[in-house]
Order: structure tokens, then C-alpha cells, then sequence
């Protein structure tokens, strides 16, 4: 899973905490994950080739024991992993709603966390192929974080800073890109629907 912003909590709870033990436990569970996301992906693409599904294990037979234990596997990964992922959201949606952490009381967090699951559970009642989603969020999010927000970030830091036109040029073309690669894919994750 994804939880870049719950980086802050694990530094936090993290023993000795300091930047660079943290960093060295970033670099090693990412490496860990490439090396193990990569021998997937590989012995996937060299079992099944070109017809290899997004989702490796919709290739192997529902009879098949060993696949359907991973089945199970990834269930819990997700059963297990949403309540990072929620928290994370809820407190972000209080974030933008302007709620100050003092003022964040028992009674608010069940109302939001209620609110907020209502809509997700919605949502994911009416929602049949992951890939429309996976490929919407991509094109959109992932471009806003990749390209867009790192581009307002620096040009708002750039204003004070007029000797950095060259940067600021290069900046503002690497947002452009963003947002025509963001078109681009939202067009194309509508046309798959």
C-alpha cells in the first residue's frame, strides 16, 4: 500500500528516531519491495507473456490451492492495510476543512469516520472494474503529485528568488507536462470504461 502520508506517524513511532535511521529504513523497505515486485512481475510475464493479466493471479485457475491461498494473502493485505489508508484520509479531510487538532474531538472523528466510510462503501458498491479506478487515479492524482504540486510548491518559493529564471522556465514547462499528460490519461481511462 501506499502511505507516503503516514510517513510522519512511523517517524514518530520509530525507535531512536532520528532522520537518518529513518532514511535507512526508507531505503531499505523500498528496496526490498522493487527486488520483490520486480521477481513478480518478471516469473508473471515470463509464465504467462503478452495475455498477462494487471491482476497476476486472475491468470491461474479458482481451483488452484497455492493461488487461491494468495488470493486470501491479498485480501487481508487490504483488510489489514485500510485502516492506514482511512486515517489518513480523515485526517486529511479535516486538514482542508480547517479543523485544528485541538478542536478534533471524540465525537467529530465519529461523525467524519462515519460519513467518510458511508461514501467510500458507496462508492465501492456501484464500482465493478478497479481498473478504470486504478487508471483514473493515476492519470490524475498521480500526475497532480508527480508533476503539478512539486511545480506550485517551487514557484511559490520562486517568487522571492528572480535570479532562478532558467529553473522557473523549466519548472513551468515540467507542470505543463503534468497537466497534458494528466488530459491524456484521463481521456484514455474514459475511453477503457
Amino acid at each position: 500500500t501506499i502511505s507516503h502520508y503516514l510517513a510522519h506517524k512511523f517517524y514518530r513511532e520509530l525507535r531512536n528516531n532520528t532522520i537518518r535511521r529513518f532514511s535507512i529504513v526508507v531505503w531499505v523497505s523500498f528496496l526490498v519491495s522493487i527486488l520483490i515486485f520486480a521477481m513478480v512481475a518478471s516469473l508473471g510475464f515470463l509464465t504467462f507473456g503478452g495475455s498477462c493479466s494487471g491482476l497476476i493471479l486472475n491468470n491461474y485457475s479458482s481451483k488452484d490451492k497455492i493461488m487461491s491461498l494468495s488470493r486470501a494473502a491479498i485480501m487481508i493485505s487490504l483488510l489489514t492495510s485500510y485502516p492506514l489508508n482511512f486515517t489518513g484520509m480523515r485526517d486529511s479531510v479535516m486538514d482542508l476543512a480547517g479543523v485544528e487538532e485541538e478542536k478534533r474531538s471524540n465525537t467529530l472523528f465519529l461523525v467524519v469516520s462515519i460519513s467518510l466510510l458511508s461514501i467510500v462503501t458507496f462508492l465501492a458498491s456501484i464500482t465493478y472494474d478497479l481498473r478504470f479506478v486504478f487508471a483514473f487515479n493515476g492519470a490524475t492524482w498521480g500526475n497532480a503529485l508527480i508533476y503539478l504540486m512539486p511545480t506550485f510548491m517551487f514557484l511559490k518559493c520562486a517568487k522571492k528568488m528572480p535570479e532562478l529564471k532558467k529553473e522557473i522556465a523549466f519548472v513551468r514547462s515540467t507542470g505543463i507536462f503534468g497537466i497534458v499528460m494528466a488530459v491524456i490519461g484521463t481521456i484514455i481511462a474514459i475511453r477503457e470504461i
